[in-house]
């Protein structure tokens, strides 16, 4: 078990920092094995570290991306879309090898199947892994299920989610969130190499005390990271700011 935490004063200092310890994981993978594999969140929390992601020297045209997470039946269009969030914010503008994503449209059972096929080939060098206001990881919301080996399903929102995705202005409110979502699964997500956790705003900083200080339970399901053998967790002064007054 090894746990980081980095505290950095401001949200675009945290994602410099945060960004660096990713590019240098897949710098470090693409030389040990010539590729590398990489899962990315989205939401607020995750601009100022894909914003500076982009422009480190990384091999991408080597870096397979896969998605954390996407809400059932929601169209791509729809600014709440993380597929369009990430094709406007990373994969349109870096090379990759390929681009894996999560698609709640349609067959969303089909389409997890064809997904986790994909997931599961090879092992994960980087998982880019927030936190929510309710510590859940991906959509994993309390209580999370720890269990299951499936790679993605299909999980509902409890209602301190959906308010987060209306706070964060995705939706104009809570009845306009969808009621369910496909999301990585925990097992998926803690067997990645390593994980770094970029979470600023004042808004996190109750799930952060939480996780820290509080015994691993799904209750506040971020507490599993504490289980990793390498997890870095990127907080700013804000995020950080009730573990600082412990």
């Amino acid at each position: 078990m090894s746990m980081m935490i980095h505290v950095s004063s401001t949200p675009k200092e945290l994602g410099a920092q945060a960004a660096n310890a990713i590019a240098n994981l897949l710098n470090e993978a693409v030389r040990r094995q010539s590729h590398a594999r990489l899962v990315l969140s989205t939401g607020a929390s995750q601009f100022e570290t894909l914003e500076a992601l982009i422009g480190l020297d990384v091999p991408w045209e080597q870096v397979e991306m896969f998605h954390l997470d996407e809400y059932v039946a929601l169209p791509e269009s729809h600014p709440a879309s993380f597929r369009k969030y990430l094709k406007e914010r990373f994969v349109s503008r870096v090379p990759l090898k390929a681009a894996y994503f999560v698609d709640g449209e349609g067959d969303a059972a089909g389409n997890i199947a064809a997904l986790s096929r994909e997931l599961m080939k090879e092992p994960v060098d980087v998982g880019v892994i927030g936190i929510g206001e309710n510590g859940h990881i991906a959509f994993n919301d309390p209580p999370a299920d720890f269990d299951t080996d499936e790679a993605y399903k299909i999980v509902n929102l409890d209602e301190r989610c959906k308010k987060q995705q209306v706070g964060e202005g995705w939706f104009p409110d809570v009845d306009s969130v969808p009621r369910q979502a496909i999301t990585m699964c925990v097992k998926q997500i803690m067997s990645c190499r390593h994980i770094i956790s970029a979470v600023p705003h004042d808004v996190k900083a109750e799930a952060i005390l939480h996780t820290v200080t509080e015994p691993v339970s799904p209750q506040v399901p971020a507490t599993i990271l504490k289980t990793h053998p390498d997890w870095r967790l990127f907080l700013d002064s804000q995020s950080a700011a009730r573990l600082l007054s412990l």
